[in-house]
């Protein structure tokens, strides 16, 4: 695939590296510093949850792609640089427009009602920018993945239950997850070092029922386990596969590997991004 080598892919590397290490041997319980950003970014999240209620889903033959969708998206078009604006410093006000950018594309595509790991690295992507323009700040990083981040996981969760979409780009049996990465990566790393749970574990109803509240790749086999049935093994065959894997810190290794191998260097992916004044396009100085 062709590879993504400018400033773009550096930046947004190193800000779920830099993530990926913040959270290492941390529960979603422990304490943090919550700032007032974190605390509109998450007024924002919930306007946006608040509009599915008010958009249930339409009677209609198909049982994938709802059509109640795109009303609920021609919402966030229309209000997102308005939102967008309310979590921004007013000094920052000029990079609204840039970064709604990032927010519309971090939710699915309305003509395809379809959602996958292109949709949430743009939301990555919109959390780098406001950390880029001084919003979020170095020592918010717990609570931009377990605030933040995981409140977006619940909104997309109820998204994608609601307007049934359909997974954007899956590999089928043969991708990690039908939607999500990024909280299997930052999940792995949480369990670094943890005295008992191993990675066979997860594969444990009882062991996920228990620990999902505290960890975030706990709660994503929860909803896998909701949304299929049949043996796990079979439909998510990766997963079961990383399951035998010995530690916690090779899982955290080989995931961040297949994240820049499957989502980043396949283009069609990011191929939609927008590259502006913040994640520019300027090759990286050798």
């Amino acid at each position: 695939g062709r590879k993504w080598r400018c400033n773009a892919y550096a930046d947004y590397m190193g800000f779920i590296l830099t993530l990926n290490e913040g959270v290492k041997g941390k529960k979603l319980t422990c304490e943090y510093k919550v700032s007032e950003t974190v605390e509109k970014l998450l007024d924002l999240l919930g306007t946006l949850d608040r509009w599915i209620n008010e958009t249930p889903p339409a009677d209609q033959p198909s049982r994938f792609g709802n059509k109640a969708y795109r009303t609920w998206y021609s919402k966030l078009d229309q209000e997102a640089e308005a939102l967008v604006l309310a979590v921004l410093p007013a000094d920052k006000c000029a990079a609204a427009p840039e970064i709604a950018v990032y927010l519309k594309e971090s939710v699915g595509n309305s003509t395809r009602i379809d959602y996958g790991t292109g949709h949430e690295a743009a939301f990555a992507v919109f959390l780098c920018c406001l950390c880029k323009v001084g919003a979020l700040r170095v020592d918010d990083q717990l609570a931009i993945v377990f605030k933040v981040f995981n409140r977006y996981l619940s909104v997309m969760r109820k998204l994608q239950r609601t307007y049934r979409m359909e997974p954007a780009g899956s590999q089928g049996v043969w991708g990690l997850d039908d939607f999500q990465f990024l909280p299997f990566i930052w999940g792995s790393s949480q369990f670094v070092d943890h005295p008992t749970l191993e990675p066979r574990h997860f594969i444990d109803e009882r062991v996920v029922n228990e620990h999902h509240q505290d960890y975030m790749f706990l709660d994503c086999i929860k909803f896998i386990n909701e949304m299929k049935t049949g043996p796990f093994a079979e439909h998510s065959n990766q997963l079961w596969n990383i399951s035998a894997v010995p530690s916690w810190s090779k899982v955290n290794q080989g995931l961040i590997r297949m994240y820049k191998a499957e989502c980043l260097e396949k283009f069609p992916v990011i191929q939609h991004f927008k590259f502006g004044s913040l994640l520019s396009i300027q090759p990286i100085k050798p």
